[in-house]
């Protein structure tokens, strides 16, 4: 049996963007496969092992960041 590597909640900002890789069935809610904030996703989450970081951003995209306000 592989093993799975499982991260902690604890590693995460609750503002930091995360993949989840596979449905995550709550009583009150079906997340589906894609990116969430951390602190959006339950507990249940992280401890099956479903979510891993985000790769960090390469290149100009990393210089785009919010667009300035309009005044």
């Amino acid at each position: 049996m592989p093993l799975e590597r499982r991260l902690s909640r604890e590693m995460f900002l609750s503002s930091e963007t995360v993949e989840l890789r596979q449905m995550c069935f709550t009583p009150g809610r079906l997340f589906e496969p894609g990116k969430y904030l951390a602190g959006d996703l339950p507990d249940s989450a992280f401890e099956m092992g479903l979510v891993d970081k985000l790769p960090p951003v390469r290149g100009q995209s990393e210089e785009i960041g919010d667009p300035p306000p309009q005044v």
